[in-house]
């Protein structure tokens, strides 16, 4: 009979913790920001949320290889560019480091990608990843798009990943989340 309850609120815990594990995996820090910026920038906040995990897996600190920085990895060059555009008072590329900063950038920079290739989230997350001229010379090419508009192929197998990967990110945040 011990035996049999020890199962049973060992069955429970395990059914609880096994419910809770894909909010741990898929967390939203920062909710306040991303929900704001997504909402003034219309973009969803579920693919806020997945670039941000592919990105920084929500390290504020974080820097790559060349350079990005912040929760969205925005670039010194794009973060200037964007202040300007938005009209960011004040702005300093140190401030990519501040998560309000970092998502307003980004929220508005994949707004402006969506926009740019008409709500094609591949086209835009390769732009976010790999940059518009890349994905400007691949959909001029044969090799890589045969309508001049859509992907077949893309060429660097780092934008292919990570857009594969966000994707699958975007999937469990609206699983998760909803609207």
């Amino acid at each position: 009979m011990k035996k049999r309850k020890y199962l049973i609120v060992y069955l429970v815990i395990g059914g609880c913790l096994g419910l809770l594990l894909p909010f741990v995996i898929y967390p939203r820090p920062y909710k306040q920001q991303v929900l704001n910026y997504s909402e003034l920038y219309g973009v969803d906040p579920a693919i806020v949320y997945a670039i941000i995990k592919a990105e920084s897996r929500y390290d504020t600190d974080a820097i790559s290889r060349s350079g990005a920085k912040g929760l969205m990895q925005i670039m010194d060059k794009t973060g200037e560019w964007v202040a300007q555009e938005i009209g960011l008072v004040d702005y300093a590329n140190d401030r990519l480091f501040k998560p309000d900063v970092n998502i307003q950038i980004g929220c508005w920079y994949i707004a402006k990608l969506l926009k740019q290739y008409d709500g094609d989230l591949e086209l835009a997350l390769a732009a976010y990843n790999a940059g518009s001229g890349h994905v400007a010379r691949w959909r001029s090419n044969l090799a890589y798009s045969l309508d001049g508009k859509h992907l077949h192929t893309i060429p660097f197998k780092e934008t292919e990943k990570y857009i594969n990967k966000v994707k699958r990110y975007y999937t469990f945040y609206k699983c998760l989340y909803g609207d």
